[in-house]
């Protein structure tokens, strides 16, 4: 397994993502209605198995220190392996990096799988933020990637 950054442009990506807007389609029966582009300013990466992209994952820059993961998708095929568990963390290594220790991320209240993921790797609820507020199937976590230490 691999992964490595892609472009907005890039081919497979683009594959990855229209996959994944026909699934979420699908399990929110379309009442959901929202469609998601790539962003020119998101930092994907794309997992690699045997020559065949099989997952995507994004993050993009909210504001100083804050950084959003987004576009989490794994083919169905792929599931679980621990694939979107090792994207998280290469997600969280990259946003790191880049002076974004806090990470937040919006997904539906229909993807059971996907808020156990999230909670299984430390985030935590938090109150819908930004352009998912007033969607009814917006729920919304956030994780500190540094430990905060007393004095």
């Amino acid at each position: 397994m691999l992964i490595e950054s892609r472009p907005s442009s890039d081919a497979e990506l683009a594959a990855l993502l229209i996959a994944q807007q026909k699934e979420l389609s699908e399990a929110d029966g379309g009442l959901d209605g929202e469609v998601y582009l790539t962003h020119d300013d998101a930092a994907y990466l794309v997992v690699v198995v045997q020559g065949r992209a099989v997952a995507c994952g994004a993050w993009q820059a909210l504001g100083p220190g804050v950084a959003e993961l987004k576009r989490m998708y794994v083919r169905p095929a792929f599931r679980g392996r621990g694939i979107a568990r090792q994207l998280v963390v290469a997600l969280e290594e990259e946003a790191l990096a880049a002076g974004r220790p806090v990470l937040r991320l919006e997904t539906g209240t229909y993807l059971p799988a996907a808020i156990s993921l999230y909670r299984s790797a430390g985030y935590t609820p938090i109150p819908v933020f930004g352009e998912y507020v007033g969607n009814p199937f917006s729920v919304c976590f956030e994780k500190s990637l540094v430990a905060v230490t007393s004095r």
